[in-house]
C-alpha cells in the first residue's frame, strides 16, 4: 500500500455527506453545493477507502418547506438521511420571501426562518448520524445581552437548538461571540470574511492595491476594534477608532441615541478610509461616520460590512455615493441584500462560499478548521504578489 492511501485511509467521512438548504438559502447554496463538488473532484485521492468518499454531482439532499393557509408550515424531507452528516444552510435574515396566510402575502421574518430550521431537524428526527447548522446570520444575535429586564433571545434559541441535538453551530461575525457560553458543549464556530474583503478591495481599488500606506482602517465604534486592529496589522497601515457618546436616560426604537460620534486616531486629511463594520442595519450610524470623516477631509471613504441590511432602505446612502462621500460598499453574499442594493454599481458582492464549502468539507472528515480562522498568512501572500 503506498503512501498515499495511508493518507487516504486515515481520512475517513464522518458519514455520508448531505446538505440541506433551505429556500432562503437558495442561491448561497447551490455556489456552495458547486464549490464543494470542484473541490472534492480537484481533490488527489488514488484510493478510496469506502462509499461515502465517491465524488458525486451534488450533495443536497431535497427538502420543502410549505404553508398551510393559516400559516402553520411543516418540513418534508426529499430522501432518507440515516446515518448522513448533515448540515443546514438557512439564511434568516431573507426578507425577500413571503408565504400566503388567510388570503394575505406575508414577508417572512427571522421568526417563521428559525421555525422552519427546528422543522428540518424534526424531519430529520435523529436518524442523521450528526446535523450541523450553518446559520450566517446568527438569530437573537442582536438581543445577545440584558441590560434591564429583557429577553435572552439568542443565548435560549442556542440552547434550543442544543437540546434538539444540533451537534455545530457555525456563523459569521456574531454580534457578541460570548452567547456561546450559553451551549459550552455545542461546537460554536464564528468565521470571519476578512481575506475575502481585502481581496475584493485590492481587486477594485487599483491605487490602493499599487500602494495602500495611506489607508487607514477605521472602527465605527468600540464593538469592531478588534476587527480594524487586525485589518490594519495586516496591511500595515494606521487604525482609527470612532467612539459613541449615547444619550442613557432615553430609548428611541429600543437603543440608546447616539448623541455624538468622537474619533480617536491619526489624522485622515487626504488619505483613503476604511470603515469595518459587522453589519449595517438601517445605515444611520454609518452615514453619521461618513460625515465626521468628511469634515476630517477623507479623501476616499470604503465600507465593509459583513451584512449589508439596511432596514430603512438605501435612499440616503445612495445619495452619498452620487454626492462622492461614499466610493464603494462591500458586503458578503451571506444574507439576502436589500433590492435597491443589487446591481448597484457602487455595490460588491463577496463571494462567501469557497470558505463555506472549505468548512463542510474538514468537518464532514473531523478535521481541525483552525487554518481557515486565520487569513494572516493568505493576507500577506495575497499582498505580496501584487
Amino acid at each position: 500500500m503506498s503512501q498515499g492511501q495511508l493518507f487516504e485511509l486515515s481520512r475517513i467521512p464522518h458519514g455520508e455527506l448531505g446538505i440541506i438548504v433551505l429556500e432562503s438559502s437558495a442561491e448561497l447554496g447551490a455556489m456552495v453545493d458547486c464549490a464543494l463538488t470542484e473541490r472534492r473532484r480537484r481533490r488527489d485521492a488514488p484510493f478510496v477507502p469506502n462509499r461515502f468518499d465517491v465524488p458525486r454531482d451534488s450533495y443536497v439532499v431535497p427538502v420543502e418547506t410549505p404553508r398551510f393557509s393559516n400559516g402553520e408550515g411543516k418540513a418534508v424531507l426529499g430522501k432518507s438521511i440515516r446515518g448522513m452528516d448533515v448540515y443546514i444552510l438557512a439564511d434568516i435574515g431573507n426578507y425577500g420571501m413571503t408565504y400566503r396566510m388567510y388570503g394575505m402575502d406575508v414577508p417572512m421574518g427571522p421568526d417563521e426562518h428559525f421555525q422552519d430550521v427546528k422543522r428540518v431537524i424534526s424531519a430529520i428526527g435523529g436518524r442523521a448520524r450528526r446535523v450541523n447548522l450553518i446559520m450566517p446570520f446568527l438569530y437573537g444575535g442582536r438581543q445577545h445581552k440584558r441590560k434591564s429586564r429583557e429577553s435572552l433571545d439568542c443565548a435560549i434559541a442556542l440552547q434550543e437548538l442544543e437540546r434538539l441535538g444540533v451537534s455545530n453551530i457555525l456563523t459569521f461575525d456574531a454580534h457578541d461571540p460570548r452567547v456561546q457560553n450559553a451551549v459550552p458543549l455545542t461546537g460554536f464556530e464564528n468565521l470571519h470574511p476578512t481575506y475575502y474583503f481585502i481581496r475584493a478591495v485590492l481587486k477594485h481599488e487599483q491605487e490602493l492595491a499599487q500602494d495602500c500606506s495611506r489607508l487607514v482602517v477605521v472602527a465605527p465604534d468600540t464593538g469592531a476594534m478588534d476587527r480594524a486592529i487586525y485589518y490594519a496589522s495586516v496591511l500595515e497601515v494606521d487604525v482609527g477608532l470612532f467612539y459613541k457618546r449615547r444619550d442613557l436616560s432615553r430609548v428611541v426604537n429600543g437603543r440608546n441615541p447616539i448623541v455624538q460620534h468622537e474619533y480617536l486616531g491619526p489624522s485622515v486629511e487626504g488619505r483613503d478610509v476604511l470603515i469595518t463594520e459587522d453589519m449595517v442595519a438601517s445605515g444611520d450610524s454609518i452615514i453619521e461616520i461618513v460625515d465626521a470623516l468628511v469634515e476630517r477631509g477623507a479623501r476616499k471613504i470604503h465600507i465593509a460590512a459583513t451584512f449589508a441590511l439596511f432596514t430603512e432602505g438605501t435612499a440616503v446612502f445612495r445619495r452619498y455615493v452620487e454626492d462622492g462621500k461614499v466610493t464603494r460598499l462591500y458586503s458578503t453574499n451571506l444574507t439576502y441584500p436589500h433590492r435597491e442594493l443589487q446591481g448597484a454599481p457602487w455595490y460588491v458582492s463577496v463571494d462567501m462560499s469557497p470558505l463555506i464549502a472549505a468548512v463542510i468539507d474538514k468537518i464532514n472528515y473531523d478535521e481541525s478548521i483552525s487554518s481557515l480562522f486565520d487569513a494572516t498568512q493568505k493576507i500577506q501572500d495575497l499582498l505580496g504578489s501584487r
